[in-house]
């Protein structure tokens, strides 16, 4: 281009290096509307501390599947900030035809617990649930390493934190404090699936990169603790449980997970 003066225009120049650099720069993925970005990195995963059964002469074989300590990596995930409502659940649902958790009284979603987590979902349901948002379950490396973010691993949690040692049910999520990287709910309240099959040994034997459990199972991976427990044993970042694929229960609920885009 040539201006008035018969000279040479820059600007078409410097726009072009501008749109250069947005190609060389691209501008990262805006984090999705009620997810945490947990970014990815190494960290210490298995139990640091010991638990007082390990003295008692009389219970000689403690569970040790949270140990031992070990160095892992994971990549950048998004994290749903709560744990699957009641009303996500519901549209859902009405959108697939898929069936209702069994406390649906008559198949309806129980009026006034719109932001009370899901319950009484198989680990089928909730894969299904996290396929249809374009998502999935969080391996347990991830949830451990999302639970662990900002918090130290260890069996004190008070009722500010958690909801836990109830005796009615769980609470709407995000009714307690978030930690430190924005999360809701990630110990107590429910009981959260995530895709891994379990294995007693898996921490001793997982590969120190993205590990997804073992290749088969009995049982899948539950994370947590719930609205049912009581302190120190399952209400930390660390405890491993289990349940068969099929079970529902009122305690069992789950979040989801998506790759960081980048």
């Amino acid at each position: 281009m040539v201006s008035n003066s018969g000279h040479a225009d820059p600007r078409p120049r410097l726009f072009c290096v501008a749109t250069l650099l947005l190609c060389v720069f691209p501008i990262a993925a805006a984090t999705p509307a009620g997810m945490v970005e947990i970014p990815g990195g190494e960290f210490q995963r298995g139990r640091t501390f010991a638990w007082p059964d390990y003295d008692v002469k009389w219970y000689p074989n403690p569970a040790k599947d949270d140990l031992p300590v070990r160095a892992i990596t994971v990549n950048t995930i998004y994290m749903d900030e709560s744990e699957v409502t009641n009303s996500r659940f519901a549209a859902f649902v009405k959108a697939t035809g898929h069936r209702t958790p069994y406390n649906w009284r008559a198949g309806q979603l129980p009026e006034g617990k719109e932001a009370y987590p899901v319950t009484d979902v198989s680990w089928d349901d909730a894969t299904a649930f996290c396929a249809w948002e374009g998502k999935r379950l969080p391996t347990e490396a991830e949830w451990e390493h999302a639970a662990r973010s900002g918090s130290p691993d260890e069996p004190k949690i008070s009722a500010k934190e958690a909801v836990f040692n109830q005796v009615d049910g769980p609470r709407s999520v995000c009714s307690k404090t978030k930690s430190q990287v924005g999360l809701c709910d990630m110990i107590g309240n429910v009981w959260e699936w995530c895709s891994d099959w379990y294995g007693q040994h898996y921490y001793q034997d997982a590969p120190d990169h993205n590990p997804k459990g073992p290749e088969t199972g009995q049982y899948r991976v539950l994370r947590g603790g719930s609205w049912f427990d009581v302190p120190p044993l399952f209400l930390t970042s660390s405890y491993r449980s289990w349940a068969r694929q099929a079970e529902r229960s009122p305690t069992i609920g789950f979040r989801c997970v998506s790759d960081a885009r980048r």
